[in-house]
């Protein structure tokens, strides 16, 4: 994404433009190798103003993340609190996040490249923050197999990780320019679950 100029730079808020040149950087030269003055230089912004916002290249790289993560709570939440069966929400839920990571891939490839580098406290606190998404996601799979939606012979447990697996893995097959949109990928991974989970 090139450097907004003129209105534009004033218009898009610092967060958001040091947000943008972090993720643009981080995705062609590594984090590691990024330096603070590079991304601050990218937005059109002082190190002041990158450390009141974010306090740290380590924040920066939690926050790439976090947006997303906070995205897909947001709407998993939606979707597995709807008024509709078992099997719809599930259905729902497992294709969005197939979407919402397409739609941030490059946000998702930089953290799963880099996670390893966070501080230790923010390695914790985004464990806590995917586990709450993942518990949410499974209480939607033991829902439907004790209603007997769905076949109780997989653990829960492991039908997540299979789910989001292929979830976490597309960041190195998918492009988008190939034969696939987004909506079509996801419909064709939820459809692999609901088949995987039928009695």
């Amino acid at each position: 994404m090139a450097k907004a100029t003129g209105g534009d730079a004033r218009a898009v808020p610092v967060p958001q433009r040091l947000l943008d040149a972090a993720t643009k950087l981080f995705a062609e030269r590594g984090y590691d190798r990024t330096s603070v003055q590079e991304i601050v230089e990218a937005a059109g912004v002082t190190k002041g103003a990158l450390y009141h916002y974010f306090g740290s290249k380590d924040d920066l790289l939690h926050e790439v993340y976090g947006r997303v993560l906070r995205l897909q709570q947001e709407r998993l939440d939606a979707l597995a609190g709807a008024d509709a069966p078992v099997e719809r929400r599930l259905r729902d839920a497992a294709a969005d996040v197939v979407v919402t990571t397409i739609e941030n891939l490059d946000d998702t490839k930089i953290f799963f490249r880099s996670m390893h580098q966070l501080s230790p406290e923010k390695h914790k606190q985004v464990r806590a923050e995917r586990r709450r998404y993942h518990e949410r996601f499974r209480a939607l799979i033991e829902e439907g197999q004790r209603s007997g939606v769905f076949s109780a012979d997989t653990p829960a447990d492991l039908v997540v990780d299979y789910h989001f697996g292929s979830v976490h893995h597309l960041g190195t097959w998918y492009h988008p320019d190939g034969p696939l949109t987004p909506q079509q990928v996801a419909d064709q991974l939820a459809d692999l679950l609901l088949r995987a989970l039928r009695p």
